[in-house]
């Protein structure tokens, strides 16, 4: 017979796994932009498991995110109420109740093609990334029981951010590079399109019902692209067409996905215009720049990798971008804030908070 006490236990657990299963769970799929730690546990270049990555996280540790701070998963986990972000799925630590909260899938370096980031080697690329969330849903079903584990996934908040390595990591990756002399722009772009619309679709499929997706930065605009083909302290040319023609076509993308199933399940992000906003007037967000990377080196400290031996700025928050790729923690929260309250401008059909407040009443 069991004690009085491993039913006390037992108890204590079936009620806590109640407490969380009441919140609205998160999942998170894409790239180094949303990845929390998964790469620290893959044989990769592609990692931020080193200082000065984490300065200014609660612990003051790096913990694979690519960020000073809090990045994007963090934030938003918040804004839903959240204990605690999603832990990386592959995680020694990502077992039991933890598995209410969703999980995050997401690898540094990966895009919408499994021929991008190749110069990584060992990444979860986003089939890799759909399979090990079918093996989550497995893995919940043995602690809640199918039926709950059914409604937890489909009461989820889904956040998919991937597209901007297709291009950085692609098709500019080298001159003359495979998929350049495959496809002229326009046409990579329409296929990359058609790619990620085949992803969001087995998103659907394996039950998510609330999916939010942001499109690319502005990737001409980032200081490792200042460093390497910026002209005279202007943005890339070339890789602001190619964001400028990706983003409408992604929206374009996701209102049709909605008009065919019915209802709105993807929101898209224009994250785009987000930054355009930091680019063309860092100062009126409280940053004195949004050319030069805090962490790095060589010009715009956009050259290389952010090491212990880079450049390190003292204050994170007058810089718009942490190392050359990714944004400062303060400017993932200026993202966050127009992803709950943004206008039509910046959110399709509309921002976070309207949607969370309409599901609350269903």
């Amino acid at each position: 017979m069991a004690s009085s006490a491993s039913l006390m236990v037992l108890a204590l657990l079936m009620a806590s796994i109640a407490a969380i299963a009441e919140a609205r769970a998160f999942f998170i799929f894409g790239d180094s932009l949303v990845d929390s730690g998964n790469n620290n546990y893959l044989e990769t270049t592609a990692r931020a498991d080193s200082p000065p990555y984490g300065i200014d996280y609660p612990t003051g540790r790096p913990t694979g995110r690519f960020s000073n701070g809090l990045n994007i998963p963090d934030l938003i986990g918040k804004q839903i109420g959240l204990s605690e972000s999603p832990l990386p799925y592959l995680s020694p630590d990502f077992n039991g109740k933890k598995l209410l909260l969703g999980a995050n899938f997401a690898s540094a370096g990966v895009g919408i093609l499994n021929d991008t980031g190749v110069q990584f080697v060992n990444i979860l690329r986003m089939y890799r990334q759909l399979e090990l969330f079918e093996e989550y849903k497995r893995r919940l079903s043995g602690l809640v029981g199918t039926r709950q584990a059914n409604r937890v996934v489909s009461q989820a908040l889904v956040l998919i951010t991937v597209g901007g390595n297709d291009f950085v990591n692609n098709y500019y990756l080298v001159p003359f590079s495979a998929r350049s002399r495959q496809y002229s722009l326009p046409d990579y772009v329409r296929f990359l399109i058609s790619e990620y619309r085949k992803l969001l679709m087995k998103l659907y499929k394996a039950g998510a019902r609330r999916v939010l997706v942001t499109g690319t930065g502005p990737l001409g605009c980032v200081p490792a692209e200042l460093a390497m083909r910026g002209n005279n302290g202007g943005c890339s040319q070339e890789l602001q067409r190619a964001a400028s023609l990706y983003n409408p076509q992604l929206v374009q993308m996701i209102n049709g996905l909605n008009a065919k199933i019915g209802r709105d399940v993807f929101i898209s992000a224009n994250t785009q215009k987000m930054h355009n906003d930091f680019v063309s007037d860092p100062q009126a967000f409280g940053f004195t720049t949004s050319e030069i990377a805090c962490c790095g080196q060589g010009p715009y400290n956009g050259l290389g990798l952010c090491t212990q031996l880079s450049n390190l700025c003292p204050n994170r928050d007058l810089y718009t971008f942490w190392d050359p790729f990714h944004p400062s923690e303060k400017a993932n929260r200026l993202i966050v804030e127009q992803i709950m309250r943004g206008s039509n401008e910046y959110m399709n059909p509309t921002n976070l908070s309207t949607i969370i407040a309409f599901d609350s009443k269903m």
